[in-house]
């Protein structure tokens, strides 16, 4: 059976970080009913999610 980790680690890192550059470069891009940027918190993390993947992955090879 194939692992998963490595595949999903890399897709939850990149939209992580996509996530994460949007929030930083255009602020004004967020949910209009709350006070606070969820695009970075959400792209935190799903970085530290995809990281932690990429790390089981990397780690059982």
């Amino acid at each position: 059976m194939h692992d998963l980790r490595l595949p999903s680690g890399l897709f939850f890192t990149l939209v992580g970080a996509i996530l994460c550059l949007t929030a930083l470069i255009a602020p004004g891009y967020r949910a209009p009913l709350t006070e606070f940027n969820v695009n970075l918190y959400a792209g935190m993390g799903m970085l530290l999610f995809g990281g932690v993947m990429l790390w089981l992955g990397l780690r059982r090879c």
